[in-house]
């Protein structure tokens, strides 16, 4: 009630910094992606009959939920943060938000979409995305991050589960289908991220984060993003060849892939930081395109 009554006495400027805050802890660029893939993975599931607003609802809750995990990611990372040039201006770690408001925020938005899939979705979908969010607050964040340059690589799982959680939101039931579109993003995930931690080197040496450029080198770590970026176009045509999509994904997926491969090589040549992040940028690109033209080949097959 104190907070309430504080808030209200701020300038407009001031409840609109604060806003941005919230949103920032809540990474909502990157919960938005989750629900996108969630949203195919609800898309991509036998119809069952529910509605668009039951629909909406369960995706809101996986949302609130992605967005309570990202916001105890920065509580528990704050102290790196600080100690990072990429991170130093985050909310909780520049104190513009104190830990205790950020966990009390993070508890209000998980409980309220914990309890919006209880409701609107299934015990099922509930109980998962309760575990993705342990998986990454948690156990990659505590843990995993801070013991072994295969961070990416082992808690890459819990962000990839959204396509799952779309789809058993919608049957109530665990398939195989679903999981070809969780190991899409659990294969993207780490050339996704190594290019970000090959142009950043300095700032996780700085922070003592063991990823695979620190630990392994540079050299090292561009061949990993070449082999995966190989592996992941392999899997990308794991929907094609099942049925579960059709020729619109398929030439989506191909030069989507095509360009992925091409930068990676890039890389590997003669990358600087820049060529880093401009795989990192176009692998965000690619992310968001191949789950629209899964979508979009649902609807229009050829």
């Amino acid at each position: 009630m104190t907070s309430l009554i504080a808030i209200t006495k701020l300038a407009p400027s001031q409840i609109s910094g604060l806003i941005n805050d919230y949103l920032a802890i809540s990474k909502f660029k990157v919960v938005a992606m989750l629900v996108l893939t969630a949203w195919v993975g609800l898309a991509l599931a036998p119809d069952v009959g529910r509605g668009i607003g039951v629909q909406f609802i369960s995706l809101l809750g996986i949302g609130l939920l992605s967005a309570a995990a990202a916001v105890i990611n920065h509580v528990v990372d704050s102290e790196i943060d600080s100690k990072m040039a990429r991170t130093r201006h985050r909310p909780v770690a520049k104190g513009r938000l104190s830990k205790l408001h950020a966990l009390s925020f993070a508890a209000v938005i998980g409980v309220s979409g914990f309890i919006m899939l209880m409701i609107w979705a299934n015990t099922l979908t509930a109980v998962l995305t309760l575990f993705a969010l342990v998986g990454y607050a948690f156990i990659y964040t505590s843990f995993l991050k801070r013991a072994t340059p295969q961070n990416i690589v082992i808690g890459g799982l819990a962000g990839a589960m959204p396509p799952l959680l779309g789809w058993v939101s919608e049957t109530g039931q665990m398939a195989a289908a679903p999981w070809l579109l969780v190991m899409i993003i659990f294969t993207w995930t780490p050339p996704h991220f190594w290019a970000l931690a090959i142009a950043r080197k300095s700032d996780y040496e700085r922070a003592k984060i063991p990823m695979l450029p620190v630990t392994h080198g540079i050299d090292f770590c561009k061949t990993c993003v070449v082999a995966y970026s190989i592996l992941l176009a392999l899997v990308c045509v794991l929907p094609y060849l099942i049925g579960m999509s059709g020729l619109i994904y398929l030439i989506a997926a191909t030069l989507l892939n095509g360009i992925f491969i091409y930068k990676a090589v890039k890389l590997k040549i003669a990358g600087n930081d820049d060529t880093a992040m401009d795989l990192f940028r176009f692998s965000i690109i690619h992310l968001m395109i191949l789950f629209v033209a899964l979508f979009i080949d649902k609807w229009f097959v050829i």
